[in-house]
Parts: structure tokens; C-alpha cells; sequence
């Protein structure tokens, strides 16, 4: 049948998905690369310029610096940081933190997007569960990808599993399109109804990224020096969590970009 594009979104050709899927891999690799050192004493300053010595030694550059006046090579969000969160030399990881690490590396102009939490020493019960809730909502979002299906189906999905577990999702921040550019249409939020949000483009590359928290789904936005880009905390202190995937819809499905 007759399909029209959404306005801006072009589908990527062959060799383009050729590019890509080495940016993705390169993401997940440094991902993959840091869990040998994201331990009990290490800072957050230390894991950003880890994981942009690996990108470089792949030939890859971070996407992050300088993004918007962003100043750090990766986000580190700990514990109550929803996302965004700044590397510090101050910040030192301590048994029981969660962290997220969100990288992207940039390579022969693509990006590959992608984040993962890190349990840090003797986590609870409550934090390990969320963690592992937040990979499953990613997990069920992916799922409902269908060529030329709708971003509300990734978002129902998400949402019916995280709420039926008593949590919550960010509902203001959420996927994007990524490929060309870092941040592309469209919007792919972690809720929705099925049918309903932008179509997906096959051959045309989303993150899907629930952020899961613990208590209101409220969050509270703080600047960044020099930038403007922002960070965000849940509104109530309680813990979030987040991981994220770079997809590329096909004309039959999907394909995950970044599998570690």
C-alpha cells in the first residue's frame, strides 16, 4: 500500500546501516568495556574518561562533548538522578549505588546510542528490582517495534509493565530517532496507547529508553554550568533507572544495534 513518510525522516541506505551498526557497536562495546572498573571508590570522573579512552582506541569519538555546551564525554546518573547526570571527580561510587552510563559514540558521521545500569557491591532488593525492571520495560518497548507501526505501541507496552510492578515512568523525556544526528524525530515516549504517536519509518534507527522510578514519576530539572542541556533528579528522592537501546525498524521488524 501507498505509505508516506513522516516530514524529515529519511530511511538510511545499506551502506549507511553498514555505518551505523559499527557506532553501535562501538557504544555497546564501551559498555561492555567498563564493567570491569565501575566498582565500589571509583568516580564518576573516572568512568567518563574510561569509556572515552575506549572509544578512541575504536577510532570513535564521544558524541557528548560538547553537545549543546555538555561538558563530559558521558552521562553518569547515580542513584536518584533520573538522566544527564554529570561526571565528577567528587562523586565516588559506595556499595549499594545504582549507576546508569549512557554513552555515544560518534564515527564517520552515525551515532550509537545506548545506556545500561551498573549494581554497585551489596545492593537492596528494592534498587535490584527496579534495575531489572527497567531492562525488562526496554525489552517489552522493543518488542511492540513493528515497520510502519506507531511509537504508542512501544510506549503502552512499556508502561503497562512498569505501572502492573507499582512503578512509574518519566513521561517528559524519553527515545528520539538517532542515526545522521544525535537527536532525531521521532519522539518515543515511555507511554502511549497502541495505534495512537508518530508512525516508524523502516530502515530508520530509534532509542527506546524507558527511565523507571521508584516513587512519583515527577522529576526536578537542574542546569548545567555553561550548557544547555539539563540534569534531572526524581521530585521525591526516591530511586530511578534506565536502559537504553538503538534500533534500527526493518521492512519485517526490528533489529537491536547495540546487543552487548
Amino acid at each position: 500500500m501507498l505509505y508516506l513518510l513522516p516530514m524529515g525522516i529519511k530511511p538510511l541506505s545499506l551502506e549507511e546501516i553498514k555505518k551505523m551498526t559499527v557506532a553501535c557497536r562501538i557504544a555497546a562495546d564501551t559498555l561492555t568495556y567498563l564493567e570491569k572498573y565501575v566498582k565500589i571508590g571509583i568516580s564518576t570522573q573516572e568512568i567518563d574518561e574510561l569509556a572515552f579512552d575506549f572509544m578512541q582506541t575504536r577510532g570513535a569519538k564521544s558524541a557528548c562533548l560538547g553537545y549543546h555546551g555538555y561538558p563530559k564525554y558521558t552521562c553518569t546518573s547515580v542513584n536518584e538522578v533520573v538522566c544527564h547526570g554529570l561526571p565528577d571527580p567528587s562523586v565516588i561510587l559506595k556499595d549499594g549505588d545504582i549507576i546508569n552510563v549512557d554513552v555515544t559514540a560518534w564515527i564517520d558521521g552515525f551515532f550509537g546510542d545506548t545506556s545500561r545500569m551498573y549494581m554497585i557491591g551489596n545492593v537492596s532488593d528494592e534498587a535490584r528490582d527496579l534495575v531489572e525492571t527497567a531492562q525488562m520495560a526496554r525489552d517489552k518497548g522493543i518488542e511492540a517495534i513493528t515497520p510502519r507501526g506507531y511509537t504508542g505501541d512501544i510506549g503502552f507496552e512499556t508502561y503497562k509493565y512498569v505501572t502492573r510492578k507499582g512503578y512509574t515512568v518519566v513521561k517528559e523525556i524519553g527515545g528520539h530517532g538517532v542515526g545522521r544526528t544525535f537527536h532525531d524525530e521521532p519522539f518515543v515516549p515511555a507511554f502511549g496507547k497502541k495505534g495512537k504517536g508518530e508512525r516508524l519509518v523502516p530502515f530508520h534507527c530509534i532509542t527506546v529508553e524507558p527511565m523507571v522510578n521508584q516513587g512519583v514519576e515527577d522529576v526536578v530539572e537542574f542546569n548545567i554550568p555553561g550548557s544547555s542541556i539539563k540534569y534531572y533528579n526524581t521530585a521525591d528522592g526516591k530511586l530511578s533507572a534506565q536502559y537504553e537501546h538503538t534500533v534500527l525498524v526493518t521492512d519485517t521488524g526490528y533489529e537491536i544495534l547495540t546487543l552487548p
